[in-house]
């Protein structure tokens, strides 16, 4: 999860000077840390697919309370996680020490990676493009981290294919209805489309549904993706 400081009604904490970047929702961090426990039986095995034949290094963006970190595989020698909301980065640095890989949990937002240009073999964003400021921008600090023809994992929800449902979400997202409730979310992004447009080539992006029918955040896309330039 990345939380958007400047979102309406977020509560208490903005960003703060330069350089801060922690951001604190504390009623909707503490309903996310309890929602997903209760989806993990449904999104657990999801996360294995997210990161199965990872290796070298890797960066998680928007890490939440940490419930990927038990997933990555062993072939990885390091994990930077960053999550820029206070409450969620105590939690995950809590499941960073119970991991079997090495995790490194930082403050840090989507839009300002730690790190040189190529530094890392991986990205993965899981559940975080929905509520960064800008997609764009993220991802094109995906791109600057990553090595030439490094991986973009990605699982996130999605705009739906239905029109119905679709114009439903658009109306959450302009009415600034579910970023209010939410965090932050928006609900009808179209995740595959900015990934593409960030210059990435999508090796895979399946769909699937995850929650009850009526959630507007049902429809999801779980995929990889790679940088240019990998020969």
């Amino acid at each position: 999860m990345s939380t958007d400081p400047s979102t309406p009604g977020s509560s208490a904490n903005e960003a703060g000077p330069p350089g801060d970047v922690s951001v604190r929702h504390p009623i909707f961090s503490r309903f996310f840390v309890a929602l997903s426990k209760l989806m993990e039986r449904e999104l657990g095995e999801r996360r294995g697919l997210l990161l199965e034949g990872l290796s070298g290094r890797v960066l998680e963006v928007g890490a939440g309370n940490g419930m990927n970190f038990g997933h990555y595989p062993p072939a990885v020698e390091e994990v930077v996680a960053i999550e820029p909301e206070a409450h969620l980065r105590r939690k995950a640095t809590v499941a960073a020490a119970r991991a079997a890989a090495p995790v490194t949990v930082r403050e840090g937002v989507a839009d300002r990676l730690p790190g040189p240009d190529s530094r890392f073999d991986a990205v993965v964003l899981s559940l975080v493009l929905c509520s960064v400021p800008d997609p764009a921008r993220a991802l094109a600090e995906a791109a600057r981290v990553l090595r030439p023809g490094g991986e973009l994992r990605f699982m996130e929800h999605v705009l739906a294919e239905s029109p119905r449902v679709a114009r439903a979400q658009r109306w959450l997202d302009r009415t600034g209805t579910w970023p209010r409730l939410a965090g932050g979310c928006h609900c009808a992004r179209e995740t595959r489309a900015a990934i593409e447009r960030a210059g990435f080539g999508v090796e895979s992006c399946k769909p699937f549904d995850l929650g009850p029918r009526f959630s507007p955040t049902r429809p999801h896309v779980l995929g990889i993706a790679r940088s240019a330039g990998g020969g």
